[in-house]
């Protein structure tokens, strides 16, 4: 999935018409391969834009939970903790790898 995706359900506050309109944008980036469409596009663009945040906001606004809300600043507490070892990760692999020192399945494992 997409890293800049994030998770819109289940959060207090509830997720905002902004929030849903830059998952959809992010979206229509994703699948189209572009950031900025030519003007022959742009129609094409925000059209797929608006229809998937629609989409998106039914599907929130239909979801059931008993779960308590998740926090906003948490959630990036604990998406910043993912992204550090992500990079602690790569960089291990990467001084491994230059090294010699870890065979394919070494780097694979970790």
């Amino acid at each position: 999935m997409c890293r800049n995706i994030r998770v819109l359900h289940n959060f207090e506050p509830p997720t905002t018409d902004d929030e849903v309109h830059e998952a959809a944008l992010q979206f229509v980036r994703k699948v189209s391969g572009s950031t900025h469409p030519s003007r022959a596009n742009t129609e094409a663009f925000e059209q797929a834009i608006e229809e998937i945040a629609e989409a998106t906001r039914r599907l929130l606004d239909g979801l059931v939970t008993n779960a308590p809300p998740k926090s906003r600043e948490l959630e990036a507490v604990k998406g910043r903790e993912r992204h550090e070892k992500r990079m602690e990760r790569e960089v291990r692999i990467r001084t491994a790898s230059a090294e010699g020192t870890l065979s394919a399945e070494q780097l694979v494992a970790s």
